[in-house]
């Protein structure tokens, strides 16, 4: 196991650290944990899973505005499939071609495999007979937890 879930003093998760930043979490008594695995020890720590802070952390920042874009994330969101046949997908197409002003969002971006990709090149859907198979979204940080 190499990173450890965090979760804030209301059990929401947080984010994840290595084991190395879990155990330093421990000593400075800044969380407890959560879950561990059974009969694994590290000096007189059960081996972590997940930890629990003690105190709770505002996170308003969180509920401003979703996770940043990446292509990355736009295919664990689309959980690669290809937006626009059944084959999975392993490439991010703009809606809105870049070439025609279409910018790195959330809902101008979807995933797609590569021949649909070759085959859209830089029309829009309606333009290139194609349809879209889901609308894209803007994921919460909820969807983005990890799990």
């Amino acid at each position: 196991m190499n990173a450890v879930l965090v979760l804030n003093a209301d059990l929401g998760p947080l984010h994840r650290v290595p084991v190395k930043h879990a155990i330093r979490m421990l000593l400075r008594q800044v969380a407890e944990i959560h879950e561990a695995e059974p009969d694994r020890l590290i000096g007189v720590f059960p081996m972590p899973r997940v930890l629990r802070l003690v105190r709770y952390v505002v996170t308003r920042w969180r509920y401003t505005t979703g996770p940043a874009w990446s292509k990355v994330g736009v295919l664990r969101r689309d959980d690669h499939r290809c937006g626009y046949c059944p084959a999975p997908a392993t490439t991010v197409d703009h809606i809105l071609p870049r070439s025609r002003g279409g910018r790195n969002t959330w809902k101008n971006t979807i995933s797609a495999c590569y021949a649909c990709n070759q085959r859209k090149a830089d029309l829009t859907p309606a333009e290139a007979g194609m349809e879209l198979r889901f609308l894209p979204s803007v994921p919460t940080w909820a969807s983005t937890a990890p799990r």
